[in-house]
């Protein structure tokens, strides 16, 4: 059952600020930022929301079909995700350009302020959803401007089911964009913040959203996630961690669990905890592909969460 996952492939340098943001930047000088943060932790990952949700799915035991693109250092990348059993059949490598690079600072708090150069990734819009073959469900992660259009538009003319998931490039697309994106799409999946902007954007209410697809799920961090359907609202817990690491890539292994549940067709509560459990999972290791749990692991720390398996 494979899932085709149209998104980003990228490096990740990721920072460590001992302090807060909120302490280093003052509300009323905001318009003048002339600031610099002392990061004594660094160090550079494999990321982009393709891959990282591609590899939460291999640990499940799904079938990730990776459509993204890589630029002229992409070399490294490819080899990993041969050895994991991934296919890159679908990936692109851009020789003229470099491949999509985030700059990641993480404070004591969590928060996170990122920059990011898209490189190779401006040109996904080359790659083609047909012909990628069959896939059961696909995702449109955030990737290229007109390469998440044309996924989505291809896969809705294909008749493969697809879960929106802007994310950080939401703010490329217009009101009009969104709406045509949300009638495309079977599910929609945001953050507590994208969904605000979401609703910004579109005029929509959270229910008039989730009235035009199958389900729209908003995660809302250290308070869970909510999954609004047609059966009415699922509130789906926290799953408590052991130690909070580093959130980089906690939002794509919950897609990987939305994924994997939807293709087995298991019911929302299920899906939910799921997804749940593999953001904590994720956010108890550095960076968003270096957790290694089995899946007999995965499956008996859901059992003691939740008191069943998946």
């Amino acid at each position: 059952m494979t899932s085709l996952i149209c998104g980003s492939l990228a490096f990740d340098t990721i920072m460590s600020f001992h302090g807060r943001f909120s302490e280093a930047l003052l509300a009323d000088q905001l318009h003048k930022i002339n600031v610099a943060f002392l990061v004594p932790g660094i160090r550079r990952e494999y990321g982009g929301c393709a891959g990282n949700i591609a590899y939460n799915l291999k640990l499940l035991g799904g079938d990730p079909l990776i459509m993204a693109t890589l630029g002229q250092d992409g070399a490294p990348y490819l080899e990993r995700l041969s050895r994991q059993g991934i296919s890159t059949r679908c990936i692109r490598s851009v020789e003229d350009a470099y491949t999509a690079q985030a700059f990641i600072t993480t404070d004591a708090d969590n928060n996170q302020i990122t920059a990011f150069h898209p490189g190779a990734m401006s040109s996904s819009h080359l790659n083609k959803v047909q012909d990628a073959g069959a896939a059961k469900l696909a995702i449109i992660a955030p990737d290229g401007r007109d390469g998440m259009i044309e996924h989505a538009r291809d896969c809705a003319r294909l008749g493969i089911s697809f879960i929106f998931d802007p994310g950080q490039g939401l703010p490329m697309f217009s009101g009009d964009e969104l709406k045509e994106f949300i009638a495309m799409a079977t599910y929609v999946a945001v953050n507590d913040y994208e969904a605000e902007l979401l609703t910004e954007r579109t005029g929509l209410t959270l229910h008039e959203i989730a009235e035009r697809v199958s389900a729209l799920v908003v995660t809302r961090g250290e308070q869970g996630a909510e999954i609004f359907t047609a059966d009415g609202k699922f509130d789906i817990p926290v799953v408590k961690v052991g130690a909070v690491v580093d959130p980089t890539g906690c939002g794509d292994a919950f897609r990987a669990g939305m994924l994997f549940g939807l293709t087995r067709g298991m019911d929302w509560m299920t899906i939910g905890r799921l997804s749940s459990l593999m953001g904590a999972i994720k956010i108890e290791s550095q960076g968003g592909q270096n957790h290694a749990p089995s899946v007999d692991e995965i499956e008996q720390r859901f059992e003691r969460e939740f008191g069943y398996r998946f």
